[in-house]
């Protein structure tokens, strides 16, 4: 590694993230990350095989396996504002896992962990996004590095650009100084149009307890998130994909729901790239 005073290594990997295209990025000490809520609660969360999760023989869904050498996790971000809901539009076939915004994410992974090993001697790993083939649970890393908070709507908030981004990252073994978190909660007074707005209302009821998980942070903060009625929604956004043409071949387009994301008042104003 580059020798480089440690406390400014963090800043400027965070400058090189938003260079190479990311809109926010931070850095979490992946020994705290495995003590946050979801990677607390994967480990007693009842049976879940929907959409999000991918069957891997030996392994439990949703449990995750830690890189045992890693040491920090560099979390990126890009925008995903109402006026560009392609970023996420799924498209099967040729391109399957891969909507546009994940292809810009991977893009910027790329760079910055080819600049990470020339610049600084840093190897990292980047993760792909199903916990059953390697991930870890990408919100709360995003909390953890200082990105925001995790929100009423069980996503994770930003000051600069609410619910709405996606997220991506990387570990690696190099020991570096934490970005997070940070003292910052929209959600204290807000009248949580996001919860509302959920077509299978799937805030509607308490279904986790601190009595029956032992733990204080649960899904949705309170434990009033369903992932099964959240699940319906997507099913039923699978169900009713659009046909589309690409290079001659017909393929598949889904177009999953984000009216939580969007009925967020936080960030609404403040365009992708704005920081920079």
């Amino acid at each position: 590694m580059v020798h480089k005073k440690k406390e400014t290594l963090s800043r400027d990997i965070i400058a090189q993230a938003i260079d190479v295209g990311a809109d926010l990025a931070g850095i979490a000490a992946v020994e705290d990350l495995k003590r946050s809520p979801s990677h607390r609660f994967s480990e007693i969360m009842p049976a879940f095989d929907g959409v999000g999760t991918q069957y891997v023989a030996g392994r439990k869904r949703g449990m995750v396996q830690w890189q045992e050498s890693s040491r920090s996790a560099i979390v990126i971000a890009i925008a995903h504002p109402r006026e560009k809901p392609e970023l996420d539009w799924w498209v099967t076939g040729a391109r399957a896992g891969n909507t546009a915004g994940n292809r810009l994410l991977m893009s910027v992974v790329t760079k910055l962990a080819a600049w990470l090993d020339t610049h600084l001697g840093i190897r990292s790993t980047p993760l792909p996004y199903h916990i059953e083939h390697g991930a870890v649970y990408m919100k709360d890393a995003a909390v953890m590095a200082g990105m925001g908070c995790i929100g009423k709507n069980n996503l994770v908030v930003t000051p600069q650009f609410g619910p709405r981004q996606r997220l991506r990252v990387m570990l690696t073994d190099a020991d570096l100084p934490s970005t997070g978190p940070i003292d910052f909660d929209p959600c204290l007074d807000c009248p949580m149009p996001c919860r509302t707005a959920c077509p299978q209302r799937a805030f509607s009821k308490t279904i986790h307890t601190v009595k029956t998980y032992g733990l204080d942070r649960l899904p949705g903060r309170s434990g009033v998130y369903s992932r099964w009625r959240c699940n319906r929604q997507m099913a039923s956004d699978d169900a009713g994909f659009e046909t589309i043409e690409i290079d001659g071949q017909a393929e598949k387009r889904v177009k999953y729901c984000r009216e939580c994301e969007l009925a967020c008042p936080v960030g609404r104003d403040r365009p992708a790239g704005s920081d920079r």
